[in-house]
Formats: C-alpha cells, sequence, structure tokens
C-alpha cells in the first residue's frame, strides 16, 4: 500500500499558502516558507573544477558561499567538495530577497562533506544572525555534526541528503532558533558510538535554547544509534512546531521525543509513520496533540509520556494506531493532571499491557479506545478488539504496516465523536460515527 509505505516522503514539498508571524504552522497548512516563491535577483553558476582535489573545490566553494547577498542563488554543480578549515556562514537575506543554495541538479548528488570529524561540515548563524537562507538538494556527510544552526531563523533545509556523521544529523541547540522548514530530507546512519547519534537535535535541554512555529514534514529517517540514537528530538521549551508526516523507523532511542513548552502554547504530531525502535517508538513529555500517527514495533512502550525536564500536561492522545507486542502505552505521570485525553485510539499488544496508568488516571479523559491487551490504573473508555485480523496487515515486527481496518473490523464506529478530528492519516475524510485508530475506512 503506496500511502502507508510512504513512498512520497522524498517528493517536494508544495502547499503554497502565505503566513503572518505568529502563524500556528498547522492552522494555516503551511510546508513551506511563505517566501518559497521569491525569484533571484542574481543566479551564479558554480562549476566543479576536475583538475583540482575535493578540499580545493571545497576551500573555492566556502569563499563563494560566503560572498552570497540577499537575492543571490548559487547554483552548484555536481561533485564532491571537502570544506577544511572550519566554514561558518552568516548570511542574511530578506523575506523579499532569500539567499538560495542549491543543487544544479536533483538526480546527481554534491556532496559536502570534510576530511576529518574534527569539526561541523558547516556552520550556519555563528557569530550574527542568519535568516532566510535555503538549502536545497544538497549531500552532507562526514565531519562530527552536518549542520549546526546557530542564531537562525526562516531557514529552509529541502531535499537534502545526510547520513554518516561523527555525531548528528542537524542541530539547533546553541541559540534560539524560529521559522524553520525541514522538508522532504533523508537522514540515516547516524551511529559512531562516541556520539549521541540524533538525526535531528532541536532545541536544547532544560529550555536553554528553545525552537518555534517551525515546520518539520516529509522527511524520511532512519537508523539512528550511537550512544543514543533518536530519530526526531524536540528540547523542553520549544513551542508552536508541526512534526508532520515524517517517516521514521530503525532507531536505538525513540523514533520521535518531544519534550513540554514550558507553558508557551502546544506542538503538534501528525500523522507521522514510525517504527521500530529499541526504546519506546514515540515519547512525548507533555503540552502537544498527538494525533493520526501509526506506531509499530518497539523495545518498550508504542508510546510513552512522563515527567522529564518539565511536568506532564495538556496533553491529547488522539486517533493513533499503536501496534506494540509488550506495551501499548505507557502514562506514568497523567494521574490529576489538566487536559489530558486518550481517545479514539487502537492499541494492540501481543498479550502485553494495551493501556498502562501505573499511578492511576483521575481527571484523565479515556474514551473510544479498542485495545488488545491487558488495562492498568483505569476502568473506562475502551473496548476490546479480536486480533491483528482487525487491520488488512499488520504484523508485531513492522514489516507489515497496512492498519487499515479491515472488512468486519471491532474498529469500525467505535470512537467518540466528541474527540474525532476531520481527516484521517491517509489525508482522508472522516464520516459518519468515526472508527478508532489513525484510518478511518476499511480496505476495499
Amino acid at each position: 500500500m503506496e500511502k502507508l509505505a510512504f513512498l512520497c516522503v522524498l517528493a517536494a514539498v508544495c502547499v503554497p499558502n502565505s503566513s503572518t508571524a505568529q502563524d500556528v504552522p498547522w492552522e494555516t497548512g503551511d510546508l513551506q516558507p511563505r517566501w518559497a516563491g521569491e525569484m533571484p535577483s542574481r543566479v551564479i553558476r558554480f562549476a566543479y573544477q576536475s583538475n583540482r582535489s575535493a578540499i580545493e573545490n571545497g576551500r573555492l566553494l566556502a569563499d563563494a558561499l560566503g560572498k552570497l547577498s540577499p537575492g543571490d542563488m548559487l547554483t552548484i554543480a555536481s561533485g564532491r567538495y571537502s570544506l577544511s578549515p572550519k566554514v561558518s556562514l552568516n548570511l542574511r537575506g530578506t523575506s523579499e530577497k532569500p539567499i538560495w543554495i542549491v543543487g544544479e541538479k536533483s538526480n546527481v548528488p554534491v556532496v559536502i562533506t570534510r576530511p576529518d570529524n574534527k569539526q561541523n561540515v558547516l556552520n550556519l548563524g555563528e557569530s550574527s544572525r542568519t535568516e532566510f537562507i535555503c538549502l536545497r538538494n544538497l549531500e552532507f556527510t562526514g565531519g562530527s555534526t552536518l549542520i549546526r544552526f546557530h542564531d537562525c531563523h526562516h531557514i529552509w533545509l529541502d531535499r537534502c541528503h545526510l547520513h554518516h556523521a561523527g555525531a548528528e544529523g542537524i542541530t539547533t541547540n546553541t541559540r534560539d532558533t524560529s521559522y524553520f522548514f525541514i522538508t522532504g530530507n533523508h537522514f540515516h546512519d547516524f551511529n559512531e558510538s562516541a556520539a549521541t547519534g540524533e538525526a535531528m537535535y532541536l532545541g536544547a535541554n532544560q529550555g536553554k535554547a528553545v525552537m518555534s512555529y517551525s515546520v518539520i514534514a516529509h522527511n524520511h529517517v532512519h537508523h539512528c544509534s550511537g550512544q543514543q540514537g533518536d530519530g526526531i528530538e524536540l528540547k523542553q521549551g520549544s513551542h508552536h512546531n508541526w512534526i508532520f508526516r515524517n517517516h521514521v523507523h530503525d532507531t536505538q532511542y525513540p523514533c520521535i521525543l518531544v519534550y513540554g513548552t514550558n507553558g508557551k502554547g502546544l506542538n503538534k504530531i501528525e500523522r507521522n509513520l514510525c517504527y521500530r525502535s529499541e526504546d519506546n517508538v514515540m515519547q512525548v513529555q507533555g503540552e502537544a496533540i498527538v494525533e493520526n500517527n501509526v506506531i509499530v514495533g518497539s523495545a518498550g512502550a508504542g508510546l510513552a509520556s512522563t515527567d522529564h525536564q518539565g511536568k506532564t500536561s495538556s496533553l491529547k492522545v488522539i486517533h493513533n494506531t499503536i501496534i506494540a507486542r509488550s506495551r501499548g502505552v505507557n502514562l506514568s505521570s497523567w494521574n490529576g493532571r489538566s487536559e489530558m485525553v486518550l481517545a479514539n485510539n487502537a492499541i494492540y499488544t501481543d498479550g502485553g499491557e494495551a493501556i498502562r496508568f501505573p499511578n492511576g488516571s483521575d481527571r484523565v479523559q479515556v474514551a473510544g479506545n479498542v485495545i488488545l491487551g491487558r488495562v492498568v490504573g483505569v476502568s473506562r473508555g475502551y473496548a476490546f478488539g479480536a486480533d491483528l485480523s482487525d487491520f488488512t496487515e499488520v504484523s508485531w515486527d513492522a514489516s507489515n504496516r497496512d492498519v487499515r481496518p479491515s472488512k468486519d473490523s471491532a474498529l469500525l464506529g467505535r470512537g467518540v465523536f466528541k474527540y474525532s478530528v476531520e481527516h484521517d492519516y491517509l489525508g482522508e475524510k472522516r464520516f459518519g460515527n468515526p472508527s478508532s485508530g489513525a484510518v478511518s475506512s476499511p480496505s476495499r
């Protein structure tokens, strides 16, 4: 099933809505920045010199990058560019004249790397504010962190290939960042034993740097390990971010890990496909909407939520499908907290705990869930399903992930209308009595 396999994750993202400052991204539906349609005022073609080494070509490229002005588009010819010594770009475009740095041909790689892992491949905004920059159709590999974003805002990282770093893929953990669009990229193989190994490390611990009003969408992220190995990690205090329709799998730590916002609003985690983690597949502290995700196969829980760097509160887990062999949802810090909802989910385990409230579920709204497995700490808001035959084709190890309800599924019509959302995981409209789980309609 092509939609559920997410074969489109590397396609271009084209939703050209305009937006204004402080727009909440999932309310506007913008999956690209409002300046996406601006035309460059000058196009500069950078040619690869085959008679020079990768390091020599890298030095020439670094020099060209440092000279870019608002409105410039630098198109880079295919080849291998090794950046040495350290390259730090402090460029400032405008909303009318952004700066474009793009690979000349989408099907022929522009490989940007380093000769060693003593430094990041690319640093942006280290010494001054950098904004209105698009990086597109580029391949980053080697070095320490591939791209470290410092004082950066209005950045578009689009359709790039990022892999095999000495540390992380991208980080935004030194300064506050905002209005990022991280779309259609392919991240994989962050597995050096001495590094934490995240593909995306967004924000910093204890809210010392936060990301806000940003979109992380349509990325394919896989094979992250090292010392930790999260796929997408959004740190404490980061707020109003939309993690939308990413395909994340085979990680050591959670595929998606989101902390709280410190009371600054919500994040939304929507329509992601996550599977095969050696930890919890998804972990969300609070102050978020977790909606229409498909979560399959884990060593820990399918979805876990607990106090971490802040207190769990204001968390709505609605219309997700969670298939986890030993534990479905582990909600250890929900008891007595405000604005907590677990509704209209399909939560199936192979004889394990489908729903676990180890400390109780007072004040939690629990409704419309269909489950398979044991229950701890709650006696309401769920009905039992049959087995995996309630889905079109699903396996406990995530080798099959077609979670559409089967023709006679126990999921059909079992949701509660109060907690229903208009569209499902596939983007199809829900009609009538809502089905539990991420997908509304049975396979045909």
